[in-house]
Parts: C-alpha cells; structure tokens; sequence
C-alpha cells in the first residue's frame, strides 16, 4: 500500500529522531546506546523559560550491557533534557531494573512491568521497546548466522513474512532451507465457495427495495 499523499504545502513542526548504536567490548560484552530526541521548529516557553527553535525538548539516552545470548547485565538512563528538570529526571536507577532481562524471552512485558507507567520515564520505556531487533541487526553475520552453512537455518528466517520458509526469497537466497508451501492447507482467503455461500453472497450484495 502506498504512503497517502502528503500536503504540498505542510510545514514541518516536530521532529522525533531516534538512534541506537552497538559497540563491540574488548571483555566480550556488547554496550547498545539508544537516543531519543525531540525538537521542535518554532520557539516555546517551557518550565524553564523560552526554549529555541531546534533545542531538544527531549534528550535521552538509554545504555545497555549485554552478552551474545542477548542477557542484560547493566543497564542505565541518563536524561540530557526534559521539560521538567528536576521532576522528569527523577527516578533514580529506575532502569538498572533491565538488568538480568533477556531482550529475546519476553523483555517487552518485563518493560512494561518494571517501568511501565509513574514507574518510569514514558520515553524512555518507550525507547526500550525498539532495542531487540536493532541488536539482532548488529549481530547479525557477527554473532548471528545468516548465511545458514553450519547445521542451523539461518536466524532470520520465519521471522518476518519476506523470510518465510516457503516464500520465495527463502527459495532464491537460501535454497537448503526452503520448504514446499503445504499444498493441503487451505487459507480462509482461498476457501472453496459453496453453492449455500454463493446464494448468501448474492442476497447480501442485492440493492434493498424502497
């Protein structure tokens, strides 16, 4: 589906941008650093006075310590700007409570339990949500097999609907480890219509008399 037509005359207002980087660790840890910053185009008057045109409304950085199993050994936030100094920023080492979390084994429920509401910063919380996939893409062909030589399916496949076992990109990328679409699984989508469903699909689409 194409993206709907944007207003040729709309005007930028705000800008969310969010980063995340992995670094390599000479002890064999990995730290992730994921940043979120919001801005704005227009000056506004905030709890500390007027702030810029282009100053972060919201700066933030989440840090992570992990090993290849996608364990969490350390975990920290710092907040470089919030609306509200003082109060935003006040919740201690609230996510150091990531630590012993797996980002593969239901991290995002434990997010949500742990940090979720007046427990946590909603940015921050939100921010956490992005980091399993973007470490898998760091890992990946350094500490993941995506090419599937050894004995193990590459780890992307059945993941997503493009890298599906019997999809055709698995057919043309990764040949072993295709798989022949089961023949004898009917969708819903393709069912075969009865005799009983034709007369219900014509008295439905039949105009009502006045």
């Amino acid at each position: 589906m194409p993206l709907p037509a944007s207003d040729p005359q709309r005007v930028l207002q705000h800008t969310r941008a969010v980063q995340v980087e992995m670094y390599s660790r000479a002890d064999g840890l990995w730290e992730v650093d994921a940043r979120l910053r919001d801005t704005k185009t227009r000056k506004i008057r905030g709890s500390q006075g007027v702030l810029p045109a282009g100053e972060a409304i919201h700066d933030l950085v989440l840090r992570l310590v992990i090993d290849t199993q996608f364990h969490i050994h350390r975990a920290g936030a710092e907040s470089l700007a919030v609306p509200y100094r003082g109060q935003c920023d006040d919740h201690g080492d609230a996510y150091a409570q990531l630590e012993g979390l797996n980002l593969m084994k239901g991290f995002k429920r434990a997010v949500r339990e742990r940090l979720g509401g007046v427990a946590g910063c909603t940015h921050l919380t939100e921010l956490a949500d992005v980091l399993p996939t973007a470490v898998i893409q760091a890992f990946a062909g350094l500490v993941l097999d995506t090419k599937g030589e050894g004995d193990q399916a590459p780890f992307q496949l059945d993941r997503c609907h493009a890298l599906r076992r019997d999809g055709e990109v698995v057919r043309l990328h990764y040949p072993r480890w295709f798989r022949q679409p089961d023949a004898n699984k009917v969708s819903e989508n393709h069912a075969p219509v009865t005799p009983a469903a034709s007369r219900d699909a014509a008295s439905a689409a039949r105009p009502l008399s006045s």
